[in-house]
């Protein structure tokens, strides 16, 4: 005779209970991110590290912590992340010139970070008239050039930049703070797991004998 399995029936009110706790802490996770994203001032704080190019620095894999202060000027040195327009996936290198492009409605005009003038709020013009001159300030419009390289790599990120010269701050998403080594290692793996049956696929399509 055969014997039946006595199945424990878990009441409907633990699972709503733990289906609400569930909700909580993914509500409370989410929330603490988006604090955190505008402390950070930056649309991602968190980042991973998906290529070797700024090797030894930084291994792949490598958990990046960023801030994006609105004021801090960006200096040779320091490693960023950047996106530019049509590229989705951002990129982490090494800033390896940075220039100040100030300028007003009608005069731009470009020099190093760490130039005496470089930090001046605004811009000093004279004017000419018949009754003699007057001296104004004006609002200038202050914003940098930069430009990156991976430390791995032999040439600048030019090539990267989808036809720009140079970077300029609105493509920054933020500058390294610090990073956990390895700890990201995990999305990579799922990220491959994700695209292999695409990649099998295509080269069986495009090549059935497999070589």
């Amino acid at each position: 005779m055969p014997v039946r399995r006595k199945w424990r029936r878990i009441p409907i009110r633990q699972i709503l209970l733990q289906s609400l706790m569930f909700a909580s802490a993914l509500s409370s996770t989410m929330m603490l991110y988006a604090g955190f994203t505008i402390v950070m001032n930056t649309e991602s704080p968190v980042v991973v590290v998906l290529s070797g190019s700024m090797e030894p620095a930084l291994q792949r894999g490598d958990l990046l912590l960023l801030s994006n202060p609105p004021a801090e000027k960006y200096k040779t040195g320091d490693i960023v992340v950047y996106r530019v327009p049509g590229a989705q996936i951002p990129i982490v290198h090494r800033v390896i010139e940075a220039r100040e492009r100030r300028g007003s409605d009608d005069n731009d005009s470009e020099m190093e970070v760490g130039h005496p003038d470089a930090d001046l709020p605004y811009q000093t013009r004279k004017h000419f008239s018949r009754t003699g001159s007057r001296t104004t300030m004006r609002k200038a419009v202050s914003d940098q050039l930069l430009l990156t390289k991976g430390d791995d790599n032999p040439t600048d990120d030019i090539v990267l930049y989808n036809g720009l010269d140079r970077l300029r701050r609105r493509h920054i998403i933020g500058k390294v703070r610090g990073f956990l080594p390895y700890i990201g290692y995990t999305s990579i793996i799922l990220n491959d797991i994700r695209t292999r049956p695409i990649y099998a696929l295509l080269r069986t399509t495009l090549d059935p004998t497999g070589n």
